[in-house]
């Protein structure tokens, strides 16, 4: 697992998620700042695994979660609310934002496991 696809809206936290996962190791093969970007994206594109944002502008990405379950595509949400989407898998590990390094890390082992 090493190309991952990262679906944030806030430009900040994405460029802070693309150096902390270069800093593991990972590289991003994408990114997508709203759903329809997101969903094309993870429709189109190859890559291993994925960091889903819980809210994109207000909008779920559950739907883009769907697809990825479709697919076979590991995911795991980052969010600031505290938990997935209703709707969505209950064993996906969730990175609580704001997040340090070793728990991105934990969260990245957690998520190559499943």
């Amino acid at each position: 697992m090493k190309d991952i696809f990262i679906v944030e809206d806030d430009t900040l936290i994405a460029m802070l998620l693309e150096d902390m996962l270069g800093d593991l190791g990972y590289r991003v093969c994408a990114s997508a700042p709203d759903l329809e970007r997101a969903l094309a994206t993870a429709k189109d594109t190859e890559f291993d695994a994925a960091i889903l944002d819980v809210s994109l502008a207000g909008r779920s990405s559950l739907p883009v979660a769907k697809l990825l379950d479709e697919r076979g595509k590991p995911y795991l949400y980052a969010t600031g609310y505290g938990s997935a989407p209703e709707g969505s898998a209950g064993t996906l590990p969730v990175l609580r934002k704001p997040f340090q390094l070793s728990e991105l890390e934990q969260a990245m082992k957690r998520l190559a496991e499943a």
